[in-house]
């Protein structure tokens, strides 16, 4: 027999939906944000002169490599060097080390496990003080980048270098406050969905610059055909793994209430096969970025003799390379199976169980990393370049989708129960709803 709940989603249609006045208020303060952050991706930083860096950007003989995976998650804001070119990296990169520093470090572990609702607050304001320590030093590595570039900035200087990594580092703190009100206001989780907005952005040049690839007779059309159809079945793939479930049989006890017994009911705690979500390959891209970006930056220059290696390095760091995909496989695992015994703490529930999260873990994390990497290696031995929109790409966008219609369902449904809740109140006062007249009692 259905339950309540799933009897309530069964009924939802439009009608439900135009009655939710609070959700409109919710998805209305979500678009609005979201809008606000795609602006900001096209308003470029105060004297950079931006077709000489967009011509730069585009033609660094094919080594982009990283640069291309900021640029998608940033929604474009790279290539075209916006205020909001940082995006919210420099927090994703902030909350792993408190994260990780919540395991290891003892007081910050009792924050996490005994400072409660205040706890919470503390390690999350360090969150935000370590974000800006971050961005600062990202920002000033562009900045002073790109003032030793001749004709990208219009009057390089002191005065430049300053104002650029003061307009980076505001705009990832803006972005990171604009998350956190989309996740309080509004409907989703808001970093997640700022990095779903660019990554959806840049989705139809991606799409484009295929086809044109396909036009100039450099890929063929079976090869196009060929990754649509994978992108499909990825697709299907990731829905059917998102919602695959084990579910834990529960058997309660039965016990005697007066002259009869009760109790011997049967119920399942279900439990994800990906616990993590979307946050291992977040996590490793964004730990992967910062040394790969320092590497790329130093690779052209006068190096010393016992740094002879890094140009080797650089160069292994792209897109499809072995040691990219092996480092970037080997982060999702860990952060799988770091971030699980985190939100589920095996420590609180029984032996048992504690195997049974495990084993899902192992296939979830091979789950994922399958996902993340099948395409990397197929995009680079099709001679179409780097991967930018790959399979982490689709995880997140179909992970961040089905979050977020859950959320608006879930939305819908407590909406149902209010209105539920007031017809059974009016009938109780023996009034019938909309009609504001008291029924005459039976004599």
């Amino acid at each position: 027999m259905a339950s309540a709940a799933e009897q309530l989603a069964a009924n939802m249609n439009m009608g439900s939906f135009a009655k939710a006045t609070e959700l409109h208020k919710r998805l209305l303060f979500t678009i609005l944000a979201l809008l606000v952050y795609r602006i900001g991706t096209y308003v470029p930083i105060p004297g950079i002169n931006s077709e000489a860096f967009l011509q730069f950007f585009q033609n660094p003989d094919g080594q982009r490599g990283i640069l291309d995976m900021f640029n998608m998650f940033s929604g474009g804001a790279v290539e075209r060097m916006a205020v909001f070119a940082l995006n919210v990296m420099p927090y994703i990169s902030a909350s792993i080390i408190v994260q990780l520093m919540g395991a290891v470090y003892p007081p910050w572990e009792k924050l996490k496990k005994e400072g409660g609702e205040s706890g919470r607050k503390q390690l999350n304001q360090y969150t935000r003080y370590l974000t800006v320590v971050l961005a600062l030093f990202q920002s000033a590595g562009i900045a002073i980048g790109l003032n030793a570039q001749p004709g990208l900035i219009d009057q390089p200087g002191l005065f430049f270098i300053i104002s650029t990594v003061t307009v980076l580092t505001g705009g990832t703190m803006f972005l990171m406050w604009l998350g956190e009100q989309v996740t309080a206001r509004g409907v989703g989780n808001g970093i997640s969905l700022i990095i779903f907005a660019g990554i959806v952005a840049v989705l139809p040049g991606t799409i484009a610059r295929m086809f044109g690839l396909a036009q100039q007779g450099q890929i063929s059309a079976f090869t196009l055909l060929f990754f649509a159809a994978m992108a499909i079945a990825v697709v299907v793939f990731i829905v059917f793994m998102e919602r695959a479930q084990r579910r834990l049989l529960i058997q309660y006890p039965k016990r005697q209430e007066g002259n009869r017994m009760a109790g011997g009911e049967r119920s399942f705690l279900p439990l994800k096969v990906n616990t993590a979500g979307v946050i291992p390959p977040i996590f490793a891209s964004s730990l992967l970025m910062l040394p790969t970006t320092v590497a790329q930056m130093t690779a052209n220059a006068d190096l010393p003799a016992w740094m002879d290696w890094l140009p080797l390095v650089t160069a292994e760091m792209q897109h499809g390379r072995p040691i990219f995909m092996l480092l970037y496989g080997a982060l999702i695992v860990f952060f799988c199976f770091f971030y699980t015994s985190i939100t589920f703490n095996p420590e609180d529930t029984a032996e048992n169980l504690r195997k049974v999260l495990t084993r899902l873990t192992v296939i979830g994390a091979a789950y994922i990393t399958a996902v993340c990497l099948l395409p990397e290696m197929l995009m680079a031995n099709s001679g179409m370049g780097p991967a930018v929109i790959g399979g982490t790409s689709i995880l997140i966008v179909v992970s961040v989708t089905m979050d977020t219609v859950a959320q608006i369902q879930s939305q819908l449904l407590a909406h149902q129960y209010e209105g539920l809740i007031k017809k059974a109140k009016l009938r109780g006062r023996g009034r019938t709803p909309g009609k504001g007249v008291t029924a005459p009692a039976r004599r």
